[in-house]
This record gives structure tokens, C-alpha cells and sequence, in this order.
């Protein structure tokens, strides 16, 4: 399995991503490699390259449409790196974690600090058991 931090360490594949990202919030036909290419001036065989190491960790989603190829985001593998950051984030920042900027419609504020006191003790409660867990030897 591919090492999902290996495949985001490189600048080229996050812009991939980000562009995907915005691209999807304007619709989910997912975007051709020819849009990649134009939108971030990169050459068509660097974009390949780089979109077979994100479908090998599963981070886009192919379409064929005939000889066109059409990628869209999947974030379910970014949950590794979520899990793994999460921690840091509470341990640093307690209840005054910083808000993350999300190009999406915005929740209502009462939801949106529920779901954010729940994620933070959801967070912490699983950090904290890691941890004992880990002391433990287990």
C-alpha cells in the first residue's frame, strides 16, 4: 500500500488535488486532464504521472468517456492523515483550535459549533485511548 503522506509531500500532486477540490464544488462531472493542464500550466505527461500515483493510493476517481479521462476527488484515504494530525491539533490548540477555511456552503452556527465540540472531544477521547493504550504495550 502506498504511504498516503508520500503521496501529499509532493506540491505538484496537492495543487492535483486542490484543483480537484474546487472542481468538484461546481459539480461532480470530474475534470479532464486537459483542464488539469491548462489550469496549473503543467505538461500533459507530468499530469499523468502524477494522477496514476493519486489513483494508485485512491485519492481520485476515474470516468472514461472515449479517449478522455475524467478525475474526481476521493477523500476517504485522507482520513489517515486526518487521524494522525488531529491529535497535534487538539494537544496544541485545546477549544481554541483554528478554523480550517472549507470552499463549501457554510453550516449554520449553532451546527457548525456542534459539530466542532463534538469532532474536538471525539478527537481527544480517541488520542486519549491511543495513548493509554500504547503505555499499556497493547
Amino acid at each position: 500500500m502506498t504511504d498516503i503522506f508520500d503521496v501529499i509531500a509532493d506540491g505538484t500532486r496537492r495543487d492535483i488535488l486542490q484543483l480537484l477540490l474546487s472542481e468538484s464544488a461546481e459539480g461532480d462531472g470530474g475534470t479532464s486532464v486537459t483542464q488539469i493542464v491548462s489550469r496549473l500550466g503543467i505538461s500533459q505527461p507530468t499530469v499523468s504521472k502524477h494522477l496514476k500515483v493519486l489513483r494508485q493510493a485512491s485519492l481520485v476517481t476515474v470516468r472514461e468517456e472515449g479517449q478522455r479521462r475524467f478525475y474526481s476527488l476521493s477523500v476517504g484515504p485522507l482520513e489517515e492523515v486526518d487521524d494522525w494530525l488531529v491529535p497535534f491539533l487538539v494537544d496544541a490548540y485545546g477549544d481554541q483550535a483554528p478554523l480550517i477555511d472549507i470552499p463549501f456552503a457554510p453550516l449554520p452556527p449553532a451546527t457548525a459549533h456542534a459539530a466542532e465540540a463534538v469532532g474536538r472531544a471525539a478527537a481527544s477521547a480517541k488520542h486519549v485511548v491511543a495513548s493509554a493504550l500504547k503505555k499499556l504495550g497493547t
